[in-house]
């Protein structure tokens, strides 16, 4: 008898072990609701750098900037911006167009003598305005 009651308290102890686990697991990867006015100022101020030709990569740097702290409060994972939009790939509905504005950004941090072209600005700005929404920090 005494051995039956060993029985049925570790199994009881694995079982409660392996549904805090799942738990764990499932409530972890729920992704948390964003604050759409604060990323609707960002967004609004980032636009607002396109006004002007000279101002325009920043608008694609701090549009990206704004992407990241998305992807961040998401919940995304990744010591890199990068390695969070591969981690956010099957949530994004443009991920060539988020790469594209991803990319640009890059090239005008680490090349200084990147010409920009207003297409290519647009573009880079769609993408990654598309991916906030996909994310739930602008609204659709």
């Amino acid at each position: 008898m005494n051995g039956d009651l060993l029985s049925i308290i570790v199994v009881a102890v694995l079982f409660f072990g392996a549904l805090l686990l799942v738990l764990g697991f499932v409530t972890r990867r729920r992704k948390k609701p964003l604050n759409t006015t604060a990323f609707t100022e960002k967004w609004k101020e980032a636009q607002k750098l396109c006004a002007q030709k000279e101002t325009w990569p920043l608008a694609v740097i701090n549009a990206d900037n704004i992407l990241d702290e998305a992807l961040k409060k998401s919940g995304y994972r990744g010591k890199t911006m990068g390695e969070r939009l591969v981690a956010a790939q099957r949530d994004l509905s443009d991920n060539d167009g988020v790469w594209y504005g991803h990319k640009l950004r890059n090239k005008l941090v680490h090349e200084s003598n990147t010409r920009l072209k207003e297409v290519d600005v647009k573009d880079a700005l769609m993408g990654i305005r598309q991916a906030l929404r996909d994310l739930g920090a602008l609204k659709k």
